[in-house]
């Protein structure tokens, strides 16, 4: 695996900053507005036509906070161009109305994010779209069978952020892209680890909420293209549906941005250390991390990614219940029980139960917990997870 942070720390020092030749702060103003004034009619009417340019046009349209933070965004997933979100769902259901309609049909992963899937199930299926619902682990071969000739949209998650099943994903976008349809992959837990346009993606989404903003302060998306025809369905759809985030919360996450490239050097370490301790213990039957030797998913994982982020999932033995994973859960004094991920707090989320699957994917052979590794010491954290493991074998 080549050192993947040493070019991305470099870039996140200086992206997005205003030109070392001018006199001023290090960083870019936080820039808040709505209403835009021109000097003339012959200008207003000159930027009404720059819709799809970083032009100040109005509020809605982003100002020189929320062009800062596209650009950064762009660059580090390898993309010409990106719409910032409120929030990551947004970043899901943005594309996802912008490249589909009624009759059209998609193909979504089992594993995939839950919002995700109830958004297509609700709002997407009352617009006369049709979702199945495919094996993440599925081969060329059999996403070609599944491929219908109203299947526009194939959805991805690699790995899925819950039970983290890798997907070859070159190998279905070249299948998708035979058959007409757009790739689009939900590229939150590569961040910057899986360059989504060098294998083959259209549209990459990502939740800037997680270790963008790292300090769980935050709620903001990302829909990055790197195709111009693509670019024009994304931004006008985003025009069209009023999507905004706010200017605070991209010089937040612009602020967040500037560390990232150390946070994540330290919790892929932490994250790792952690993860071959649990693999190591009696208590759990396996751990669900794609950089693992061994575990599900290693093989795409090596070829595809330079590195990896600090989430993860643990599988104990099936002689401890459902009920034994809340206990270990609750047990934890380091780990906090609560959603997202990415920022500097470890977390633990039990997510047997809690998991939607109807393509015959959830059975892992037993209870699950979701782990995410934080900024803290890793020892430490080991040592709790070691409290929480007495605590599941409690009678």
């Amino acid at each position: 695996m080549r050192n993947s942070t040493d070019r991305l720390a470099t870039m996140l020092s200086h992206l997005a900053r205003p030109a070392q030749d001018a006199r001023c702060f290090v960083n870019p103003p936080l820039t808040r507005g709505s209403t835009v004034l021109y000097p003339d009619m012959a200008e207003r009417r000159a930027a009404g036509k720059q819709r799809l340019e970083q032009a100040l046009i109005y509020g809605t349209m982003g100002n020189p906070t929320h062009f800062a933070l596209e650009n950064l965004v762009a660059a580090i997933e390898g993309g010409s161009r990106c719409q910032i979100v409120s929030t990551g769902l947004a970043a899901v259901t943005l594309p996802l109305l912008a490249f589909l309609k009624s009759g059209d049909h998609m193909l979504m992963p089992d594993s995939v994010y839950g919002p995700a899937r109830g958004f297509a199930e609700g709002m997407l299926k009352k617009l006369g779209i049709t979702t199945s619902f495919y094996d993440p682990a599925i081969t060329a071969a059999g996403l070609a069978a599944l491929m219908r000739p109203q299947t526009s949209v194939v959805y991805t998650e690699s790995p899925g952020s819950h039970t983290f099943e890798m997907q070859d994903i070159p190998a279905l976008a070249e299948v998708a892209h035979a058959h007409g349809a757009k790739v689009m992959l939900d590229n939150t837990w590569g961040i910057h680890f899986f360059q989504p346009f060098e294998h083959g993606v259209d549209i990459s989404i990502q939740a800037l909420t997680k270790y963008v903003g790292g300090h769980s302060d935050i709620l903001l998306g990302a829909v990055t293209v790197n195709d111009d025809a693509d670019w024009e369905v994304l931004r006008t759809a985003a025009g069209t549906l009023g999507q905004y985030a706010s200017p605070d919360d991209c010089w937040l996450a612009l602020r967040g941005a500037r560390t990232l490239a150390v946070r994540l050097e330290h919790q892929m370490r932490a994250g790792i250390e952690v993860a071959q301790w649990l693999a190591g213990r009696p208590e759990v039957l396996s751990v669900l991390h794609p950089a693992l030797p061994g575990a599900p998913g290693h093989d795409l994982w090596a070829r595809d990614f330079s590195g990896a982020c600090s989430l993860f999932g643990v599988v104990f033995q099936p002689r401890y219940s459902v009920e034994a994973s809340h206990r270990f859960a609750e047990a934890l004094t380091l780990f906090g029980i609560g959603a997202s991920w990415g920022g500097y707090e470890s977390l633990v989320l039990p997510t047997t139960g809690f998991i939607t699957r109807t393509a015959g994917t959830g059975d892992f052979g037993g209870p699950t917990v979701r782990l995410h590794v934080g900024l803290e010491n890793p020892a430490d954290l080991i040592a709790d997870l070691q409290a929480g493991l007495a605590a599941l074998a409690a009678p």
